[in-house]
Order: C-alpha cells, then structure tokens, then sequence
C-alpha cells in the first residue's frame, strides 16, 4: 500500500513506517509542496496512492468525488512525528482495510 503523506506531515514518517507501507510518498519529495490539494488529490488518484492528511477538505472531497484515492485522516491535532508514527502503527490493520475493502473509503485516526 503506498501512503502519499500530506505538506502538513513529516516526510520523516516515510522512514519511520517503511516496514508497513513501503511505497510511501511524501508531496514535498515528489515536487507538489506547492500545490493545492486538488492538484495532490488528482496526482494521488493517478498513481495509486492513499492519502493522509489532517486537512478535512481531503475526506469533504471523498463525500463529492468518491474514490480513489481513499484518504487516512489524522485527528489527533498536533503530535510529534514519533506520536503520529504510533498513532498510524495502531491503525495499520484499519489503514490496510482501504485497499481490501471497497466499502471503506476513509480512515479516521485519532
């Protein structure tokens, strides 16, 4: 499963969860740190990725637009990248979910 982290999250959680999700992507890293997120939401659903954010325009979009690309949304406000890496390990079961199973389309991690 490939991750497509947010501007508004570490690219350090890349390396901090690569033995969950591999192929993960950080926006800053792939050249779209100044893009909005229309532009993130469609490079997202073009290549295959699940993005995770703590914007809400991302799961707002889902409810319009449907997916892909499905979206894993922090709402733990603001957390250091250790925090958020423990956060996303306890939802790892729930995050991989959005690839297995077509009717979950967001996961919310609190």
């Amino acid at each position: 499963m490939k991750l497509l982290f947010d501007q508004n999250l570490s690219h350090r959680l890349i390396a901090a969860l690569q033995d969950l999700f591999a192929d993960s992507q950080h926006v800053r890293l792939l050249g779209l740190d100044e893009a909005d997120d229309r532009e993130i939401w469609e490079y997202a659903k073009a290549h295959g990725f699940v993005i995770i954010t703590q914007d809400s325009d991302y799961p707002d979009w889902n409810k319009f637009l449907g997916a892909p690309p499905k979206i894993v949304w922090l709402r733990c406000g603001n957390a250091t990248v250790d925090q958020v890496g423990k956060k996303l390990r306890q939802a790892a079961a729930r995050i991989i979910a959005l690839e297995t199973d077509p009717e979950v389309e967001i996961v919310e991690v609190w």
